[in-house]
């Protein structure tokens, strides 16, 4: 192979400048991340020096009276309740249309399912929010009714005054169609990096379908799977116009999520910041830095659990 004076190849070469782009690329990624915080910091400080409450704690958002009050603590607790209820709804069918597409159905029929699971994600947003509205809404009623007076007494579903329209159960429930996808299809992609051979294995040695799953499948999986899951949080946390569109705004911090009541950071900030002016938009800006941050926080514990769990693997 021709080398010059340097005693470099072309190879060398091609792999020196694919680390210095690669590398640029990730420096501009952090740049662009730290400049994003900085600008939420920079634009929030003027509105919480004028605020007169407490900013984690003040439950009400008032941000425009004369003498400014507003917190985050209403819109932090129906952005986190919103998103786990939608998680609890979308990762138990995630994972299974996962497995069964990897798993047991015949490739065409898994290709079949694959793609049109794929074709979720690619419904705009504000789709998911007028089909919730418009139809969702109205057939989620009867069922919200029924659900409270079978199961009143669990606390989430408790008294809601008689009105279910536009409950936190809805909203969840869009947030759980709109995340399903992501998960589904990251999912898919981590189970079809599991050699077969585990699984023929498995099988060879008289264990059934679902035993070889569960023992040759799952656990080298595990490290994807929740980055899958955490992806689909984080997705679920930041839902913006969906949410605007079939959640309330009463500002209310209740655990019902059968009635109207509560609101999400993303939501809010959509809804208010073309009616506010430059106090209130500083307002609806530091909320906005609660929500950084907390997807900061998501995706760190996701990092954590997934080297934890490849951790625990690699010692096994």
């Amino acid at each position: 192979m021709r080398t010059n004076h340097a005693g470099r190849t072309p190879r060398n070469r091609a792999d020196q400048a694919f680390l210095a782009i690669t590398g640029a690329a990730g420096v501009a990624l952090v740049l662009v991340i730290l400049a994003i915080g900085a600008f939420l910091v920079v634009q929030a400080v003027p509105a919480l020096r004028a605020n007169t409450g407490s900013f984690l704690t003040t439950k009400v958002f008032l941000p425009e009276a004369d003498k400014p009050v507003f917190g985050v603590a209403v819109l932090t607790f129906g952005t986190i309740l919103t998103s786990l209820v939608a998680m609890i709804l979308a990762v138990p069918v995630a994972l299974g249309v996962a497995l069964f597409v990897t798993q047991y159905a015949p490739r065409r029929i898994a290709g079949f399912c694959g793609g049109l699971v794929d074709l979720l994600a690619a419904v705009p947003s504000v789709v998911y929010g007028l089909w919730g509205l418009a139809y969702l809404n109205r057939h989620l009623q009867p069922f919200n009714a029924s659900l409270h007076d079978n199961a009143g007494w669990f606390p989430l579903f408790g008294d809601t005054g008689g009105r279910y329209s536009k409950s936190i159960l809805l909203a969840s429930l869009v947030l759980a169609i709109m995340v399903l996808p992501i998960i589904a299809a990251l999912s898919r992609e981590v189970l079809l990096q599991v050699p077969s051979t585990l699984t023929e294995g498995a099988l060879a040695l008289g264990a059934t379908r679902w035993e070889s799953i569960r023992l040759a499948v799952l656990p080298p999986s595990r490290p994807g799977l929740v980055s899958a899951v955490m992806l689909g949080l984080g997705r679920a946390l930041g839902e913006t116009i969906a949410v605007a569109l079939v959640l309330g705004t009463t500002p209310a911090l209740t655990a019902r999520i059968l009635g109207p009541g509560g609101n999400t950071i993303a939501a809010n900030i959509a809804a208010k910041f073309g009616e506010y002016a430059q106090a209130g938009r500083g307002a609806l800006i530091a909320t906005g830095l609660v929500l950084f941050v907390m997807t900061f926080v998501v995706n760190a514990l996701a990092r954590g659990i997934v080297v934890r769990s490849a951790r625990k693997g690699f010692a096994s």
